[in-house]
């Protein structure tokens, strides 16, 4: 294994064992809020984007479509979201979110984004911007087929 390589090995290495340590530490802090990720996800992209399609949630939060009908049954129970059928097509039902889950993000988001801001406090925002291009930039390299 030439020079090269072993970076490349040792980059693969350091970045997963980074993103384990903060998605560890990310989850524990949803658990404090009796989410899990995938409905911390969910509700975060419907308090941002508005009403989704269901059959597009997954995608957009990375996540199997087989696992989304679960969360939403999960958030719909918990009052946070509600289903809503497209007015123009039969085959298509979207994901609301509700005052009450409106009401929970408002109080919780603003503490969530503050934890990721601690934890990513090893790094100064000068650090920081050219980090995110270069993340961006191998996951777009990464993607090719």
């Amino acid at each position: 294994m030439n020079n090269e390589e072993q970076r490349s090995l040792k980059l693969f290495v350091v970045l997963s064992r980074a993103a384990q340590s903060i998605m560890k530490r990310v989850e524990e802090d949803m658990k404090h809020y009796g989410m899990n990720p995938t409905e911390f996800a969910v509700l975060e992209l419907l308090d941002h984007k508005g009403a989704q399609p269901i059959q597009k949630i997954g995608t957009k939060i990375l996540l199997a479509s087989s696992s989304i009908t679960y969360v939403v049954d999960k958030l719909e129970k918990k009052n946070f979201l509600r289903r809503k059928a497209c007015p123009n097509d039969r085959r298509v039902t979207f994901a609301e979110i509700t005052e009450e889950g409106k009401a929970f993000m408002d109080q919780v988001f603003p503490k969530h984004q503050a934890v990721i801001h601690q934890l990513l406090g090893g790094l100064n925002d000068e650090e920081k911007l050219p980090l995110i291009e270069q993340l961006k930039k191998l996951g777009k390299f990464a993607e090719k087929d």
